[in-house]
């Protein structure tokens, strides 16, 4: 089907041969005069979806226009500026053929997309990627296929640097975003074109399968749609990082010399569960001599021109627009056109990024609480003018910078009983979860909350520890890692970190607020070795680690940092049945009774990255 406007060609559904026979469908934008397609040959863009090539995107938005753009006209877009545009529906989905399995085989189909191209006239050999979320996985793993001529990539909040260990899995756990994202999706796949399918799919509330977990192969709300279903419990049941983790696809950490050799321009959100993805994305193609740029703001997932995420406002100077670029599409194009037409400066290697803090903290029109932040710049991530910052945990609940006397406290953890998330690096998580910053107190719609909806602080399974009232700012920017020691009564154990702004009390919040800035998770059967783990023995102390997603954000003056410790945070991951069965098809659950070791020789510290 042929489509023309006066400056573009539309060639809607191409079929794109895969090297097994499968057809991709894949739409074609180019370059026109008159209605006519120019000669060309072009650099030509590939775009990868498994979300609908037709459809508008929430993300392709800019504050001065916030209606979502569709990929033909964000195609028709690049290709007035002199490109070929290949939109694409990845295998199984939507127009494309083939049998959708997530993540696994997307290299090799984007390296026969590229290889069909070069023999088209208007191809001019010379590639760029780019796209957001599932559309920055498959660059990378298209990358790593190492084809002919990929000359730039734009890769945003994605590209697996491992995923193991963020965007799958993380310190072990499961996270359970891939789940709700299967359920809605299965209800989008061909197989839901089957009207009992789709039937079974519309009666299934997610909201009661999350209280019935764990879940089990065949008895799963995804049952109606077995290659969801099996994807899913196939991620979910490699619980160690086996073979299964290491495919490009998962993996790119080792790769970083074949990634670097064409520049690459990261952005993603501080509440984007790939912040740390992107963060070492800009690490290893640095380390390897390759050229990055990098942009970290305080958004949710894609909502660069958006200036809260959650309860949280972060000011008209925390978006995108006008502050990095004068919009996304801008951004992109020109760096296109730098790449790949040589057009404009070169730049040279560069982190950006968003401190989050440092305004009035009063509640605004829209009700959300106003923290705002500043923009900084470096070379390098961590910054170069930032060093490490030791706070020592207290057994009386104190967080400073001497070390305490030696004392325990006992942590009780019932599986039956989660912490309810709120907050953090979340997506796709409705309707269960919602991502973002929050005041740490649960209401009506926190999954898994109870009556009286007290703070989180008050659950006797959470451990708080804070500093003292900060008597001038504080800031930081990079990891943040838990180190503690403990004994329990349990073969195995999570224990789970969460980073805390806690502001005093004012006029607009009485009872302070206490806004989550980062967490982690560490799965401990996995405390010494990610593939090889091994269970607890009662009484024995373990000294771990426990690696919160990097931050950077700004502590006023007069409030606090602060730590809270708890055995779980769902539904954002799996909850650890602590009886030692395997995690993914655990039917017991077990109380457990940890000593965690504060003080002494060994002492409980949490470690900050802290400018200046």
């Amino acid at each position: 089907m042929l489509g023309t406007v006066e400056d573009t060609v539309f060639i809607a559904d191409v079929m794109v041969p895969m090297r097994d026979g499968v057809h991709l469908a894949t739409d074609v934008t180019l370059p026109a005069r008159d209605g006519k397609a120019l000669p060309g040959p072009f650099p030509t863009l590939l775009y990868r979806t498994p979300y609908d090539k037709g459809v508008a995107r929430k993300s392709e938005i800019s504050v001065a226009d916030p209606e979502p753009r569709t990929n033909a006209e964000i195609a028709k877009g690049l290709a007035r500026a002199g490109f070929a545009v290949m939109n694409q529906d990845c295998r199984g989905r939507y127009g494309s053929e083939g049998v959708f399995r997530k993540y696994i085989g997307e290299g090799r189909d984007g390296f026969d997309t590229l290889d069909w191209a070069r023999g088209q006239s208007w191809c001019s050999g010379r590639f760029g990627t780019f796209g957001l979320s599932y559309s920055a996985h498959v660059q990378t793993a298209l990358a790593l296929e190492k084809p002919d001529g990929l000359d730039a990539m734009f890769l945003d909040s994605g590209g697996f640097w491992n995923a193991y260990q963020g965007g799958v899995r993380r310190g072990g756990a499961f996270e359970l975003k891939q789940a709700t994202w299967a359920m809605k999706h299965a209800a989008l796949s061909p197989a839901a074109r089957d009207p009992v399918v789709a039937a079974a799919l519309a009666q299934e509330d997610v909201r009661d399968w999350f209280g019935a977990m764990p879940w089990r192969s065949g008895v799963s709300p995804l049952r109606h749609v077995p290659e969801y279903e099996s994807y899913l419990f196939e991620q979910w049941d490699h619980c160690a990082f086996d073979d299964y983790w290491t495919v490009p696809e998962f993996y790119a950490a080792p790769h970083y010399a074949t990634l670097a050799q064409r520049p690459v321009f990261l952005i993603s959100g501080w509440f984007d569960p790939y912040a740390q993805t992107m963060l070492e994305h800009y690490r290893g193609l640095r380390a390897a001599g390759g050229h990055a740029e990098l942009v970290m703001g305080p958004w949710l997932h894609g909502r660069r021109s958006q200036t809260h995420a959650g309860d949280v406002d972060f000011g008209p100077g925390s978006v995108l627009d006008d502050q990095i670029a004068p919009d996304y599409e801008t951004l992109r194009l020109d760096w296109f056109r730098r790449h790949l037409q040589g057009e404009g400066q070169a730049m040279a290697p560069s982190a950006r990024w968003f401190a989050m803090g440092g305004g009035p903290g009063t509640r605004n029109p829209e009700g959300r609480r106003q923290h705002d932040g500043a923009w900084r710049s470096d070379p390098a991530w961590p910054p170069t003018n930032s060093h490490r910052h030791d706070l020592f945990l207290s057994g009386g609940g104190g967080l400073a910078g001497a070390v305490p006397a030696a004392r325990e406290i006992v942590l009780r953890t019932d599986p039956g009983a989660p912490v309810p998330t709120i907050g953090g690096a979340v997506t796709s998580g409705e309707p269960v979860m919602e991502g973002g910053a929050f005041d740490q107190v649960p209401g009506l719609d926190t999954f898994g909350a109870r009556t009286p909806f007290l703070p989180l602080a008050a659950r006797a399974d959470v451990l708080v520890f804070a500093t003292e009232p900060l008597e001038s700012e504080l800031e930081i920017a990079g990891p943040v890692t838990l180190h503690i020691g403990l004994t329990t009564d349990v073969p195995d154990l999570d224990l789970t970190a969460k980073l805390i702004d806690w502001a005093p009390a004012s006029v607009d919040y009485p009872k302070g607020y206490a806004m989550n800035l980062t967490d982690g998770i560490l799965r401990l059967r996995y405390r010494d070795d990610w593939s090889a783990p091994t269970l607890l023995e009662p009484g024995q102390r373990y000294d771990v680690v426990v690696e919160l997603l990097p931050v950077a954000a700004r502590f006023a003056k007069g409030h606090r940092i602060r730590l809270d410790i708890a055995g779980s945070n769902f539904p954002k991951f799996d909850v650890n049945p602590q009886t030692g069965e395997p995690e993914s098809t655990a039917r017991g659950r077990r109380i457990a009774h940890s000593r965690l070791q504060f003080g002494g020789e060994r002492p409980a510290k949490l470690s900050l990255q802290v400018l200046g």
